[in-house]
């Protein structure tokens, strides 16, 4: 076997996983929104070639985390209040077309995988929906597969797509929401009176409680109002000095787009 053909998956293996490192490192806030990814400095603190990590920083432009500027380098994608509104406002849509359409279409097997789903989303979280101590990164995949369940009967192909770019668009929002602003949300009585409308076949119902749902992480964060703040704690890393640094903030401006 030719060596090139045994060297090109370890790079793509070692590329994947450098991607899903800053990723998760962008997510966590480790990586602050705005700041400046240096090739030369990310390549020393994740232990790869300059080549890797331009390649992982790649994959996340293509997923909107990063945004390049020409020669001058990449950037952690900033959050905006523009940027959390129209997120909001087109997965809102998205998300209640594709439940309207698994509500029509599901069969038994569709709501014991939302009923099954729903359980081993409550075993991660405490009696208000939130992560248990340590297990944001489990209860944010169990709360996908929720979500996912949900609508998993659509037959769109394309509707899934989209909503599930927007799914994660949202994330690094739902993040900073669980972590500083979520105290008064009841998020598992959302997602119960969500799965009880599913049940009853109530498409009507079901769909204005999702769209409730997703809402609900943007006036969190228009009401605490979270300038600076990143989801983990005080002193986690950041690869950005202040005169790098893009706009970053999540003002206290108020706007309505539901």
């Amino acid at each position: 076997m030719p060596i090139s053909s045994v060297e090109e998956p370890a790079s793509k293996t070692r590329i994947h996983a450098v991607y899903m490192q800053l990723r998760r490192d962008i997510l966590h806030g480790k990586l602050a929104p705005g700041a400046r990814l240096p090739v030369e400095h990310l390549k020393t603190g994740y232990g790869v070639g300059a080549g890797t990590i331009r390649e992982a920083l790649s994959l996340l432009v293509a997923d909107a985390l990063v945004t390049p500027e020409g020669q001058r380098g990449f950037w952690v994608a900033p959050v905006s209040d523009d940027d959390l509104i129209d997120i909001t406002n087109t997965r809102m849509q998205l998300e209640s077309a594709a439940l309207r359409q698994a509500i029509r279409l599901g069969d038994d097997s569709w709501e014991a995988a939302i009923v099954a789903a729903f359980h081993r989303l409550g075993l991660v979280e405490d009696a208000a929906g939130r992560p248990l101590e340590g297990r944001l990164d489990e209860w944010e995949l169990r709360n996908q597969d929720f979500h996912d369940a949900l609508i998993a009967a659509c037959p769109s192909r394309w509707l899934k797509h989209f909503r599930n770019i927007l799914y994660h668009q949202h994330e690094r929002y739902r993040r900073l929401s669980l972590s500083h602003g979520a105290a008064d949300r009841d998020v598992r009585g959302e997602h119960q009176a969500i799965l009880s409308a599913v049940l009853r076949r109530d498409e009507t119902q079901a769909a204005e409680l999702i769209e409730q749902h997703i809402a609900a992480t943007r006036d969190t964060l228009f009401r605490v109002g979270l300038a600076d703040r990143k989801p983990d704690r005080p002193g986690d890393a950041q690869v950005q000095g202040n005169h790098d640094a893009k706009p970053k903030s999540i003002s206290r401006k108020r706007k309505h787009s539901k």
